[in-house]
């Protein structure tokens, strides 16, 4: 018996609905953000005129990598401000950041640490969420995951409990044009690894299979002419099929090249969505020994008329991204020194539901194949 939850009230999408804010009751609305780009976009002006009579407070400067100290300092201020509503305005970080700070407003007796426990309420019941995503990537605005840095580990941590669904998301492709292409890329392919991750996940079933493969055509369909075109129809198009990606992973579940990408991004806070780009095509490669993913990537080859892998190059060389985590920047040095730990928080987290059981000797394996950019295994 399965039990699944794609999403929490509402999805409102299409280019143009962030006008539906002027529609909420709420009078005490408290907006998460992060430091500058709504601003400049013009999104936050616009929100504020649909807010117009309401009691408004805006807690800005959330990082594309949110930390312990971040969320819990968050929620400090909004409790003082005691909303009704939490609207979420941003990337995927703003948006995991507000879920974290709204469930400890919430539940003042709440901790971190009974959250990643797993001994969080299943819901809220006092505030309401709103996510209004500005990249298209994690699908945060429909997902039960949070991932959040803890600095003392040295490691990102998926959150996860089904009270971080939002409320309401709300898709509109028009936020997105203002997002720079190296964004666009690398929150594309996250979606990307999502959907992929999701359909040849050995707990996919016939539902997050299905939405899983569509995403999946949809992305590799339309990423490029968002990268080129920089159109709305493109990027409305990425903008919806990356939500369905989060539909299908939060049901079936990611694979070892997240729990690769949350240790790599733990360590060096380089960007999630570039680490799963460079990451991926080894990691597929590597999962190719289980016969159940060879039928998947057969599968999902036919669809698109390519060799899947293939086209995962293809598209990391079509946009620019390096080859390898060394090409990426990360140096040496300092990946070598703190091997072990990074060797040990990539067999954590999404890395347990890979469809190829790993171990630290396979992991050593990976790892060094994709810093170094050739295959060692």
């Amino acid at each position: 018996m399965k039990d699944l939850k794609f999403l929490g009230d509402r999805i409102i999408t299409g280019p143009g609905s962030l006008k539906y804010i002027s529609e909420i009751e709420e009078m005490r609305v408290f907006i998460v953000t992060g430091k500058n780009a709504m601003f400049k976009n013009g999104v936050m002006d616009r929100l504020q005129e649909m807010l117009s009579g309401k009691a408004i407070e805006t807690y800005q400067g959330i990082s594309k990598n949110p930390d312990v100290e971040a969320v819990i300092t968050g929620s400090r201020a909004m409790k003082d401000f005691a909303p009704e509503v939490v609207l979420a305005v941003g990337g995927g970080s703003v948006i995991d950041a507000a879920k974290v700070m709204t469930l400890l407003c919430e539940y003042e007796s709440l901790n971190l640490m009974d959250i990643r426990a797993g001994k969080a309420p299943k819901k809220r019941e006092k505030i309401r969420l709103i996510a209004i995503p500005s990249t298209s990537g994690t699908a945060a605005e429909v997902t039960r995951a949070a991932v959040i840095t803890f600095p003392e580990e040295n490691i990102k941590v998926g959150l996860k409990t089904e009270s971080f669904i939002p409320d309401l998301a709300i898709l509109d492709g028009e936020i997105t044009l203002s997002m720079p292409k190296s964004v666009m890329v690398e929150s594309g392919m996250d979606a990307l690894t999502h959907a992929l991750e999701a359909y040849i996940n050995k707990n996919a079933d016939d539902f997050s299979k299905a939405i899983a493969k569509g995403a999946f055509e949809g992305l590799i369909k339309n990423l490029r002419p968002s990268f080129y075109k920089g159109d709305i129809e493109s990027r409305q198009h990425v903008h919806n099929f990356q939500c369905l990606a989060g539909f299908s992973f939060q049901n079936a579940g990611l694979g070892m090249d997240h729990g690769i990408a949350h240790s790599l991004g733990g360590r060096f806070g380089t960007s999630h969505g570039l680490l799963n780009a460079i990451a991926l095509p080894y990691v597929m490669t590597y999962n190719q020994r289980d016969a159940q993913v060879n039928k998947d990537f057969e599968t999902l080859s036919k669809a698109i008329e390519n060799d899947v892998i293939g086209e995962i190059r293809s598209l990391n060389q079509d946009f620019g991204l390096p080859n390898s985590f060394k090409d990426a920047g990360i140096d040496e040095q300092e990946f070598l020194t703190d091997y072990e730990l990074i060797l040990e928080n990539a067999l954590k987290g999404s890395t347990a539901r890979n469809p190829v059981s790993m171990n630290i000797k396979e992991m050593d394996k990976v790892l060094k194949s994709i810093y170094y950019g050739e295959i060692r295994f």
